[in-house]
């Protein structure tokens, strides 16, 4: 007994299993259902019985039987059968498992104790095998049937394959392994050249399925080994034919076979089949073949039988070939450009031509030879070029028309095809446009000239940075009355191409028309980068570079210019592709500002790097103004102090000369005797230090003044009062005595002393300056003052 559940203490639990265990589970409990196996879907009841003289440990006990299917319970009914049995029935409506395990347990002591288990599958019938064939192996002569099964079941399911014996019956022929649907009748099964009746027949619990009952006789149906090639050679009385010799595999030297040849070129897309080759033996012959081409042969062969269900054997192993060559044939397409030469009066000319295909080159092409003549029987033309190229330039006489191209190979040279060098200027095409047929293809559409026309000339070019010349980039359109054109060779996508168009006239060939072309697009792989060409305080003019062809990766639709600042949203303007630059208005000034182009096609778009600037304060008019204005202030200024430089009497006025004191004569000289004399107290006037004595100094006797200064006056006036000053209550007076004479070394000025000195500060020992009321007029000039008792002032007195 296992568990159902889980909770149950350990003690208790082993309680219980001991007692399980010593009264043994052997006819404890019984599960039975009906039916164990069933269709998917269908209903299922089950039935539990338990007894409880064989349940030890459960006699006392009250019985709950409860349902599990697989780890889910299920609800059931439960009464008391006979014989003090417990029973349980169990019903499933629907059961839809392919596989489950119905439990039949007990409650005891809050757990789920597992008595007895059945298990159901589900499932269906087996479902008919179909495309059975069988094949004979003539090694062994064992008949090798196969088939593929159906839908499966989901239920073990036994698959034979039978045949019908020589009494009517059914006889199992062999049983395939390991779930494979293939198995092999033994030779002592098989009645060969006699016809069988073969099917394969699945068998489960739900039923039994047969296949289509396959008749055949073994010998129908033998796979044969491959033939082998065993030589290939060219018929020399028909160029275009070979003969191959084969040989039958071993075991079938006395069958009647039905034999397949197959070959192709390399440059072949399928294969060339060859049927209806019979006999045992022997060679085949085939005609048709290009001449100097190698092809791959290959042969297989079957029973020549009227069966249907014949099998061919496998390829022989394949053998290569190469048929003779012959002369080139046919005309060569060719197209020219013709331009004088510098000098000589010669002409230059380029001459294209397309190689022959295989069919009209008949080998291997060894070189060209082109000639201003054809070639006859007994003489050789000039030849102009020779070469293994598809172009040549040469120079020929000017007013040559016509020169003349041809082909060789090891077989011979073709017939020369007459080029005219006609004057391109027929009329011309209208309307031509390329459109995309695919990512390496294009078709070229235009509309029908008026005058007739004998063909075309298409031709493309690759647009680069570095222009280049491609000399396979163009086609020839035979057909006159054509207006669409394909072109394949050299197209690749993202590529832009120039396509010219030459409509061929009876005597002259058609001015061009010309297109661009994309097979297909996308986003540019760049953005152009922008540059900063002006800025003012409300504008940024801005200017970029073309993008390389090679990036464009189509036709450029717009430009789209991106700015914003930090404050407000950003803006975006479209631009047209034809355009370099732009000009964003309405900034604010003093801003700084991102900017980024985006360049766009018809298949998407792509961002450039972003460029930051910052717009002016003020415009470059604003600018001008500022600079003229200070300009004119300062030549003003200059003018003004050059002036002031000049007028001596304008520096007077702002800058007057004033006599310095201390290093006049005066203050150097002193005199012999000073007479003194009190001086009266004006006036009191604020608290400060006295003024010292004011001796007023005499002239010399016997010196005239004015012989030793003759700007000096002969004599001064005398004093009209005396200047005195009160300090303050209890100080002494200090006077001052002024003298009459003038001094010597001493220039006067014209102008009058200053009218009062105020707040003179000194270093004297007595004490600081004080004031000076007002001097009379009779008295210009105050000079020699110092401060302390011992120390006089002197004063010069000049009319």
């Amino acid at each position: 007994m296992a568990r159902c559940g889980a909770g149950t203490p350990f003690l208790p639990q082993l309680s219980l299993l001991l007692l399980l265990h010593l009264g043994g589970t052997l006819g404890c409990a019984s599960v039975t259902v009906h039916p164990r196996i069933v269709p998917l879907g269908s209903a299922v009841t089950a039935s539990c019985t338990i007894q409880r003289e064989l349940c030890r440990g459960l006699q006392q006990e009250k019985v709950r039987i409860r349902w599990m299917l697989d780890s889910k319970l299920v609800a059931g009914s439960q009464y008391q059968g006979p014989g003090g049995t417990e029973v349980s029935n169990l019903t499933l409506p629907r059961f839809n498992h392919t596989h489950a395990r119905l439990w039949c347990c007990v409650e005891w002591n809050g757990t789920k104790q597992r008595l007895s288990m059945a298990e159901i599958r589900a499932g269906y019938p087996p479902a008919k095998p179909f495309n059975l064939s069988c094949a004979l192996n003539l090694s062994d002569y064992g008949l090798t049937c196969q088939w593929e099964q159906g839908t499966d079941s989901h239920l073990p399911t036994s698959v034979v394959l039978k045949y019908m014996g020589s009494r009517g019956e059914a006889v199992t022929g062999c049983t395939p392994r390991g779930g494979h649907s293939h198995c092999t009748v033994p030779r002592q099964l098989l009645h060969l050249y006699r016809q069988m009746e073969i099917w394969v027949s699945a068998t489960n619990a739900l039923g039994t399925a047969e296949s289509e009952h396959l008749c055949i006789d073994p010998m129908d149906v033998a796979k044969l080994d491959p033939p082998t090639l065993q030589s290939i050679q060219s018929i020399p009385f028909q160029t275009d034919c070979i003969a191959l010799a084969w040989d039958a595999a071993r075991g079938t030297e006395h069958m009647e076979l039905q034999c397949e040849l197959r070959y192709r070129a390399p440059e072949d897309p399928a294969w060339a089949l060859v049927t209806g080759i019979g006999g045992r033996a022997g060679t085949a012959q085939h005609c048709g073949f290009l001449f100097g081409t190698q092809y791959r042969f290959q042969m297989r062969c079957r029973r020549n039988s009227a069966s249907p269900l014949a099998h061919w054997s496998e390829w022989s192993p394949g053998r290569n070939y190469t048929t003779h060559e012959k002369a080139p044939t046919g005309k060569l397409d060719a197209w020219w450009g013709a331009q004088p030469a510098g000098t000589g009066g010669r002409l230059e000319v380029q001459l294209r031509w397309k190689a022959p295909g295989q069919r009209e080159a008949n080998g291997r092409v060894l070189g060209y030879r082109v000639t201003l003549s054809p070639r006859r029987k007994g003489r050789d033309p000039p030849t102009m070029c020779n070469t293994t190229h598809t172009q040549c330039n040469f120079s020929v006489p000017a007013g040559t028309t016509r020169v003349y191209l041809s082909a060789y190979n090891s077989a011979g040279e073709s017939s020369p095809t007459e080029v005219v060098l006609l004057e391109r200027k027929g009329q011309p095409l209208a309307g031509l446009r390329a459109v995309p047929r695919g990512e390496r293809s294009l078709w070229v559409h235009w509309e029908a000239p008026l005058a007739p026309v004998i063909a075309y000339v298409l031709e493309w070019q690759r647009v680069t940075a570095e222009p280049g010349h491609c000399s396979a980039c163009w086609q020839m359109e035979r057909d006159g009355a054509a207006t669409t054109a394909l072109i394949r060779d050299g197209i690749e996508p993202f590529q832009r191409y120039n396509i010219s168009l030459y409509p061929l006239y009876e005597d002259t060939v058609g001015v061009p028309a010309h297109t661009t072309a994309y097979s297909q697009q996308k986003a540019p792989s760049h953005a152009p980068k922008l540059h900063l060409k002006g800025i003012s305080k409300s504008e940024a003019e801005l200017c970029w570079e073309p993008l390389p062809v090679e990036m464009q990766n189509g036709f450029i639709t717009s430009y789209t210019i991106f700015w914003a600042n930090s404050i407000t949203n950003g803006a975006s303007a479209t631009v047209n592709p034809s355009l370099s630059s732009f000009v964003i208005r309405g900034l604010k000034p003093s801003t700084l500002y991102k900017v980024h182009i985006m360049a766009s096609t018809a298949a998407g778009s792509t961002n450039g790097t972003s460029l930051t600037l910052v717009t002016r304060v003020l415009d470059d008019t604003e600018i001008q103004f500022l600079f003229l204005t200070l300009g004119l202030v300062f030549v003003v200024l200059v003018v003004l102090l050059i002036c002031f430089q000049k007028n001596e009497r304008m520096k007077e006025q702002l800058w007057p000369s004033v006599p310095d004191p201390a290093n006049s004569s005066l203050g150097k000289w002193v005199p012999a005797a000073v007479p003194q004399e009190p001086l009266q107290v004006l006036a009191a006037r604020e608290p400060g230090p006295a003024i010292s004595t004011v001796t007023v100094l005499e002239g010399e006797p016997g010196k005239q003044p004015g012989k030793e200064h003759p700007a000096l006056p002969a004599a001064l006036p005398a004093l009209s009062r005396p200047y005195v000053r009160q300090e303050g209550p209890g100080e002494p007076v200090q006077y001052a005595r002024v003298g009459g004479g003038g001094y010597r070394g001493q220039r006067l000025l014209p102008e009058p002393a200053p009218r009062f000195y105020e707040n003179l500060r000194g270093s004297g020992g007595a004490g600081d300056w004080g004031f000076l009321e007002e001097p009379p007029a009779t008295f210009p000039l105050l000079q020699g003052l110092r401060i302390g008792g011992a120390e006089e002032l002197h004063e010069c007195r000049a009319d």
